[in-house]
């Protein structure tokens, strides 16, 4: 079968010099061009690479190169169904992408990545990758198709196969040449997706190539990426310098957002999503970001059910608590005042209360100032709490602003 295949690769070549070269040679008048062409489609396929390599070098080629390697491009891609594991089409191949990158024609781009999804051999593809670095800047087609290949690299590597290891450096390194920014998000992942410590360095090489606006690339990643990569991405954000309160505001905003719509499909990606959301309260609460004040709120019903039904720490509670008392805003005046009132009526019926949680949500309402709360703290006073909680209502109702 593959003597039959070979037979009609043979028979092929011989049609092709016939039919396919008069064709193209009719598309132009250049003699020069219509030499090598000629001289290409004729010599042997051992012989081709040497064409190419004459062809580059030719000064009379200079301005033919890029119909040139359309041609030979068109030539090895006719055949990659039956010729692309045979060693003197790969050479020819390789040699091909090497020449397109040396001559620098942009247009012959497209053909290059078609000529790398046909032949999957190592030289090939890093060749293809090599010319892509230079000639796809700027070409958002190539960079998309590039960020996909190395997406799917990544997937595959998180199933246990290992990769091309050469072709997934060259696709790295060609991704940071070209410094795109919508590469970030990939180059991230790369970074953490627990490759050996060669790879990882050069993903991380990669991303400090990238130019651009660094705390928009992080939350995209916050917001696109896995999980465990949003959380590694916040982190990240955290430990940069140079960014701004109101910068880490506005990235832990988008993490809250994220973390609280996230449907997770596995334990560990919760697991990830519980902790990026408690880290973000943590920021906004520091930085007291008080535009986020709708997700807090949203943020606090979800852990006032979890307390309720005793599925999660009071620590959480409390901390959901103060960030509310942060935002200094009425909607979070209001949803503390609901809490007051819900441990009031608890205190009023059943004699029992936790002294931290209403210690925490009464200072919380001191901290924000509203008059909204003035009823609920007042009526602290009617019921038998100790007079640490007397104490504490009433310099809170001292610092409403009317």
């Amino acid at each position: 079968m593959k003597c039959d295949k070979l037979s009609l690769s043979i028979l092929m070549l011989a049609l092709f010099s016939f039919l396919f070269v008069p064709f193209l040679v009719a598309q132009t008048g250049n003699t020069v061009l219509q030499s090598y062409q000629k001289l290409f489609i004729r010599t042997a396929l051992a012989t081709k690479p040497e064409i190419i390599e004459n062809a580059v070098q030719d000064t009379d080629m200079k301005n033919n190169l890029g119909s040139f390697f359309d041609y030979t491009l068109s030539f090895v891609l006719q055949y990659a169904d039956v010729l692309k594991d045979d060693p003197e089409m790969i050479r020819l191949a390789s040699t091909i992408a090497r020449a397109a990158l040396h001559a620098g024609e942009a247009q012959n781009r497209d053909a290059l990545w078609r000529l790398f999804m046909a032949y999957r051999d190592t030289e090939t593809r890093v060749a293809v990758l090599d010319a892509l670095a230079v000639l796809g800047k700027g070409d958002g087609r190539v960079i998309e198709n590039l960020n996909q290949f190395l997406s799917n690299q990544n997937n595959v590597y998180r199933t246990g196969l290992i990769p091309d290891y050469q072709v997934l450096s060259a696709c790295i390194n060609t991704l940071g040449k070209l410094g795109d920014g919508s590469s970030f998000p990939v180059l991230f992942s790369t970074m953490i997706a627990g490759y050996p410590e060669t790879y990882s360095r050069l993903a991380a090489q990669a991303l400090g190539s990238i130019k651009g606006d660094f705390k928009k690339y992080l939350i995209d990643v916050i917001r696109k990426n896995s999980p465990v990569e949003k959380l590694a991405a916040f982190k990240a954000a955290m430990e940069h310098t140079d960014f701004t309160p109101a910068d880490r505001g506005e990235i832990a905003e988008n993490a809250l957002d994220i973390s609280l719509s996230f449907i997770a499909p596995l334990e560990s990606d919760q697991q990830s999503l519980d902790e990026l959301r408690y880290a973000a309260i943590r920021v906004l609460t520091e930085h007291r970001w008080s535009r986020a004040t709708t997700l807090v709120i949203k943020h606090f019903y979800r852990l006032q059910t979890d307390y309720s039904n005793e599925t999660e720490l009071k620590s959480r509670f409390i901390e959901a608590i103060q960030c509310l008392g942060a935002m200094g805003t009425s909607e979070a005046a209001q949803a503390l005042s609901l809490q007051l009132g819900l441990i009031n009526t608890t205190m009023e019926r059943t004699k029992k209360f936790d002294e931290e949680v209403l210690t925490t949500v009464i200072e919380a309402l001191g901290n924000i100032g509203d008059k909204i709360a003035f009823d609920y703290l007042l009526y602290i006073g009617y019921l038998p709490y100790p007079e640490s909680i007397q104490t504490t209502a009433r310099e809170a109702m001292n610092r409403l602003k009317w």
